[in-house]
């Protein structure tokens, strides 16, 4: 079990002298000039737009059109209403790709979120997949993580999205999955924040869901550890994280879609979702004593967009805009949820664990070898240009 508690000392707490990475992340590490091992192996690495990754990016460009010949769409791009998303389709569209966009409706997304989608498809004349999720079953999904009581309360959307996006690709016969992940603004994060790699394990969403859950899922969009083999080996699948080889940059890519797009700002990075607004900025800092933005703003403070001293000041503030806001999507969250007020309350004060005391593909050891040796013949056909170039 993880030893987080939700009431350590702030007094106690040690802040990296470069970002603004502390010790609520249990792993953290610092050098003898104070700064943490988060930044330390950020500034290792070259994430600056150069000519050579914009030639890179020109072939990969030139495979893709070649690859779509004859066909509708010859690329996928995930859409949420958010900056990096909306960046991609502004690019792709502007490099002369075919796209079809794909958007997962999980019942949560604002209103801003729906109409920046449509404005943005619409002015890039980029037709729309959307997979509108069942939300008995979701619901019941989202329950059980919420009752395992673990930070990765994400990883049921997070799942679905994979997998919609591999399965409409694959449907389509399109090989390029082009998405909004970049480097320079999220390669730091705390593994113990987001448990990111419990997202594609269907296993472990099964076992929570097994332990918690009381509806059927029956529609539920997964993929199994096989799907994932298959989707790499015989479809090819390819992830390309454009953005790492693009000019992008948060300021600069908001300019960008306002002026040209007619986008308009949400208040946080990814609180286009309200499901997502509330358990950041509420849940994750009040019992597990998680505040994302430490990462975030530590991503700018590495890459030149955000002083250290204006992230230390934005982190006094509350993560909501206002005590409004916060009332207004409890209330939300509750009522859509099914919540009384006691059930929300046991929820917040149940013991914080981790994704790994449940049983899922990375703590059972046959799984573990299965999925290791996949990932050596993975790497081996990925070095051979397999996939293409450039692929994730």
């Amino acid at each position: 079990m993880m030893s987080i508690s939700n009431n350590e000392d702030v007094s106690e707490r040690v802040v990296c002298a470069r970002c603004v990475m502390d010790t609520t992340d249990p792993d953290i590490v610092f050098d003898e000039k104070g700064n943490c091992n988060h930044c330390n192996s950020y500034l290792s690495h070259n994430f600056k737009y150069s000519a050579d990754k914009e030639a890179q990016l020109q072939k990969v460009i030139e495979d893709i059109k070649i690859g779509g010949r004859n066909k509708k769409y010859d690329c996928i791009i995930g859409v949420s209403g958010g900056v990096d998303s909306t960046y991609v389709a502004y690019e792709v569209k502007k490099r002369g790709l075919r796209p079809l966009a794909v958007h997962l409706d999980n019942g949560w997304n604002s209103e801003l979120a729906v109409s920046n989608i449509q404005k943005t498809l619409q002015k890039l004349e980029i037709d729309l997949f959307t997979y509108v999720i069942d939300w008995n079953e979701f619901k019941d999904l989202q329950l059980s993580f919420l009752k395992a009581s673990i930070p990765g309360m994400e990883v049921p959307t997070d799942h679905a999205i994979i997998s919609i996006l591999n399965k409409v690709a694959a449907q389509n016969k399109i090989r390029y999955i082009i998405n909004g992940s970049n480097s320079s603004s999220e390669f730091i994060m705390a593994k113990r924040w987001s448990e990111g790699e419990a997202q594609r394990d269907w296993l472990l969403v099964k076992n929570v869901h097994k332990q918690f859950g009381k509806a059927k899922l029956k529609s539920f969009p997964h993929t199994t550890l096989v799907d994932n083999f298959r989707y790499k080996l015989l479809n090819k699948l390819s992830i390309i994280n454009i953005l790492n080889y693009v000019d992008f940059s948060k300021e600069k890519g908001m300019k960008v879609i306002q002026d040209e797009l007619g986008w308009v700002y949400y208040g946080g990075k990814h609180y286009e979702s309200i499901y997502t607004r509330f358990t950041q900025a509420y849940i994750q800092p009040k019992k597990f004593n998680i505040d994302k933005r430490k990462a975030h703003h530590s991503n700018l403070i590495c890459a030149g967009e955000m002083s250290r001293l204006d992230a230390m000041e934005d982190l006094k503030k509350d993560a909501y805009v206002s005590e409004q806001m916060l009332k207004d999507d409890k209330e939300y969250f509750m009522k859509k949820m099914g919540l009384s007020a006691l059930d929300f309350e046991q929820m917040m004060n149940a013991p914080v664990k981790s994704y790994l005391d449940y049983n899922g593909y990375y703590n059972n050891k046959w799984y573990r070898k299965l999925y290791d040796f996949a990932f050596v013949i993975h790497n081996k056909l990925k070095s051979l240009n397999y996939y293409g170039k450039m692929a994730d």
